[in-house]
Order: structure tokens, then sequence, then C-alpha cells
């Protein structure tokens, strides 16, 4: 007895059927990983903030140094290295300590959107300020304590320990962490600061962007009260000194007003 079989036709008809949902379940799949890679990283990025209240708590209301010594630059929030050309290891940090886990909590300040180009960076010894998981802290004011001149500038006054809780006068409106990172001349790298739109310390001058809209051409961002939200850039800008163009890697800042009030202390 003749065994049936797939003609050739029915094959190809079975192969473009399967293709076809793949096509139409691919995007589908993608947008969900996306969803859920975006969310972890806003939970990283809750508690990194969740540790900074912790970290003021415990000290008079002072949240945690970026840091505290930047002239010998061994030591940030996010960890210390026994020399310059050396790594950050978590060990260490200002923010460490405070963090679940600690103090090995490399896969919580990792965001799962910029693991391959952390890996990366790491292969090729390019990192700049590799630990900090894709992450940045508002260090222009609030890991640092400033004083405003009458000029309008405001000073640094002392970087040991970040600025008093009472300084800001909304924390609901005031950047603690968001996705972070700078185009320099290769690319992408890590970085661990949010740069406002203009130096604190040089009114009118305006900084290279360090904020990531990379989950759909977004950023997730956790303010000093520590709840959440997702934004979208509003505007973006080169210095030129770098030959990779802030914009064209998803760069930029958000909100609606050219000014540093989503970072500063008013």
């Amino acid at each position: 007895m003749k065994r049936p079989a797939f003609t050739l036709v029915e094959t190809l008809v079975v192969v473009s059927v399967v293709a076809l949902l793949l096509g139409v379940l691919l995007p589908t799949l993608s947008g969900a990983i996306g969803a859920a890679r975006s969310a972890a990283c806003a939970s990283n990025l809750r508690q990194l903030q969740l540790a900074n209240l912790m970290h003021a708590k415990d000290r008079d209301g002072r949240f945690a140094a970026g840091a505290p010594n930047p002239l010998q630059d061994l030591v940030r929030w996010h960890g210390a290295r026994a020399t310059l050309s050396s790594p950050f290891a978590p060990e260490g940090g200002t923010l460490t300590r405070y963090l679940e886990s600690a103090p090995t909590s490399d896969a919580l300040r990792e965001c799962p959107s910029f693991a391959r180009t952390q890996d990366a960076l790491r292969e090729s010894s390019e990192g700049f300020d590799n630990g900090a998981g894709g992450y940045a802290y508002n260090n222009a004011f609030v890991g640092v304590q400033r004083h405003r001149t009458s000029s309008g500038a405001w000073i640094v006054a002392s970087s040991a320990s970040g600025a008093s809780q009472d300084r800001f006068r909304n924390p609901s409106r005031t950047l603690a962490f968001a996705d972070g990172a700078f185009a320099a001349d290769d690319g992408l790298i890590e970085y661990a600061f949010l740069e406002p739109r203009f130096w604190p310390d040089i009114p009118g001058a305006r900084t290279d962007p360090t904020t990531h809209f990379r989950h759909a051409e977004r950023a997730n961002v956790v303010w000093l009260d520590g709840h959440l939200s997702s934004e979208v850039m509003t505007f973006t800008w080169s210095s030129g000194f770098w030959l990779t163009d802030s914009g064209s890697v998803g760069l930029g800042w958000f909100g609606d007003r050219d000014d540093n009030s989503l970072y500063d202390y008013e």
C-alpha cells in the first residue's frame, strides 16, 4: 500500500503559512521582550533611589556622593577602583552597601537593554564607567553640595557628600537616576552621571546629553521621591567635540523647559 506524502505544492503552502505566522508573531514577541526589559530596568532604577533614600536616612538627610573625591576619581556612587586605569568594582561605592545583595549587586545595576553594549565595552576594555549598569545619577545637584553665587552660577561647595533632602523644593519633579550613556568617538559608552541642559557653574553653557532613550525611544526615570516615569526625548544637542552625534544614538533630554529645573534645587 502506497503511503501518503506531502506534495511539493503542499509543502510550499505549509512553509508559506509558517513564514506568515512568524511574520505576524515576531513583532509582538519582540515588543513583549522589550516591554519586559523596560520593566526590569525600571525596577532597577527604583531600587537605586530607594537605596539612596536609605543612605539619606542614615546620613542626616544627605544623599550619596556621586564622586566624593573627584580629583582622585577612585570612588563613585556605583563602585570603586584601585587606579584610574582599573575598572570599577561594586565594592566600595557610596551607594553599594544599601543595595540588595551588596556588595556584589552587578545584576541589579545592569539595564537588560544595555547589556550587549556593556559586554562589548568590557571585552574591548573601552568601558569608561563600567559598573554603572547603564544608569546615570543626577550628580550635578543631588550628588554634591552647591551654593549659588551672585552671578547665578551654582558652585560646588563639597563633593564629600550629596545634597541634603531639604534643599529640594519639589522632590517629585527632581531627577535622581535615569537610563544613561555617553556619545564618545566610537559610539556609546557607559557614563554614570546625568548631565543637565546647562553646566551649573557656567550659566548658559550647554552640556552634551547623557539621558539615553533606549526603550522604544523612551527613557526610564526615577525621581527623588522614588516614583518612576517613562519619558520621551524633546531636545538633543551635540557640542561637536566627539565624533558621534548624540541624537543619532538616542541621547537627549526630556521636558518642555530649556533649563535645569528638573535637576536643581528650585
